[in-house]
């Protein structure tokens, strides 16, 4: 793809990575076949290509343009950023990353009005402040028959974490707890931690990491962003000297933003070097339990499995048959789910800012998930088993529950 980015763009290492990206599209619209946006608009400019062109377009724009703001944010809001374009392109586009550039330069050029931008820091200080958050959660439960229905049904059930085995083994890794899975899922990360006691290794949760940085990235604050993994590598780094052998999470998403680490501080001299090698240690929950033999911890293998593969799983961290493989050795059956790849919808902020596409896709998603009539619906990433479990006819869980040495399997209303 030939271009001509604006004066103002064409030395700066964003304009030079932009560019670098443009260039390597060769409009073939591949893209376009897996794009759930796509797929429920067939609108040219609600899939990858044509937010490619809109991107283009504004970079080589010689002064911004209000109007075309307006069009071209309407489409760049619309995209999930579930990557799997990314999955089908030929030529390695890194789509995901120029989405990234065209949003900030979109938002540098023309600011959002004032009360779109003050909403967006007053969603993202709730998400991420795990203390304000709970209350928030806690308040609404107990004023449940008051919370509107479409709210109602968003309400994750009161979990309890339950213990967290003491570190004893030589093996340790750091857990990261995150921001809403703390109070939504608490019982997730314990019961990896007991999984992972059980096998041997010891999970330690840092009190000072916080949230990974991805909804602050959603929502156009990259120096939010950027903060957020600075805090999390000071946290962490004690931990990083001492030698554990792995960053762990359990939530794909968050997953994925810290294996992103290094590329986003890759400026950042003061924590260019420790970011990436805190990105080199992460690894998802179930890479750590990758050809551990798990059978012995499975429970009610006799009841069908829907396997919800996350896009930050499948898409952002490129492992689609790691979770599915994990389970099969353990003794699970698997239901087959049609069109798998494509996104069920949540995408970190995604399901608030964007409800009408968010709830389209949900219902899609469910209808495959649950057309193999499997008894209960795992994932690997708390958004989405929120997202799920609010319209579900079934059980939701992050899979980790199967496993859990003090559990008894899933619950009905689990997740």
């Amino acid at each position: 793809m030939q271009t001509h980015l604006a004066p103002r763009l064409r030395d700066t290492a964003e304009g030079r990575e932009a560019e670098s990206i443009l260039r390597s599209c060769v409009h073939c619209g591949f893209c376009t076949a897996t794009c759930p946006t796509y797929q429920l608009t067939g609108d040219e400019l609600d899939g990858p290509r044509g937010r490619i062109y809109l991107i283009k377009q504004w970079l080589e724009q010689p002064q911004p343009d209000a109007g075309g703001a307006k069009a071209t944010r309407l489409h760049l809001d619309r995209c999930l950023t579930c990557r799997s374009c990314e999955t089908t392109c030929p030529s390695g586009v890194q789509y995901s990353r120029l989405l990234e550039i065209g949003r900030q330069q979109l938002a540098q050029d023309v600011p959002r009005r004032w009360h779109a931008r003050l909403g967006r820091r007053v969603l993202a200080g709730w998400l991420v402040h795990r203390r304000l958050f709970s209350m928030t959660l806690a308040a609404a439960r107990w004023l449940r028959p008051l919370v509107p229905a479409h709210l109602r049904a968003r309400l994750p059930a009161d979990g309890v974490a339950g213990d967290w085995p003491a570190a004893r083994h030589s093996r340790r890794v750091l857990v990261l707890q995150g921001c809403v899975q703390d109070s939504a899922t608490p019982g997730t990360n314990a019961a990896a931690a007991r999984v992972l006691d059980h096998v041997g290794i010891s999970a330690i949760a840092v009190a000072r990491a916080g949230c990974c940085g991805a909804v602050a990235l959603h929502l156009d604050d990259a120096d939010g962003a950027r903060q957020a993994a600075r805090n999390n590598i000071d946290a962490w780094w004690p931990g990083v000297e001492s030698g554990v052998e792995a960053i762990v999470a359990s939530a794909s998403g968050c997953g994925l933003m810290l294996k992103e680490y290094d590329q986003l501080l890759a400026d950042d001299p003061l924590y260019a070097y420790k970011a990436q090698r805190v990105s080199a240690l992460v690894r998802d929950l179930a890479e750590v339990l990758d050809g551990v033999d798990l059978g012995g911890l499975a429970r009610d293998t006799h009841v069908p499995v829907a396997v919800h593969v996350p896009c930050t799983l499948q898409h952002g961290q490129q492992l689609p048959d790691l979770l599915p493989r994990l389970l099969e050795r353990a003794g699970y059956r698997l239901t087959q789910t049609p069109d798998s790849h494509l996104c069920c919808g949540s995408a970190g902020t995604y399901s608030l800012m964007q409800a009408d596409f968010s709830a389209r896709l949900l219902t899609r998603k469910l209808d495959a998930l649950q057309s193999g009539q499997p008894g209960r619906i795992v994932t690997a990433n708390v958004g989405c088993q929120l997202h799920l479990a609010s319209q579900a006819q079934l059980p939701v869980s992050h899979w980790i529950e199967l496993f859990d040495p003090d559990g008894t399997g899933v619950r009905p209303g689990s997740g």
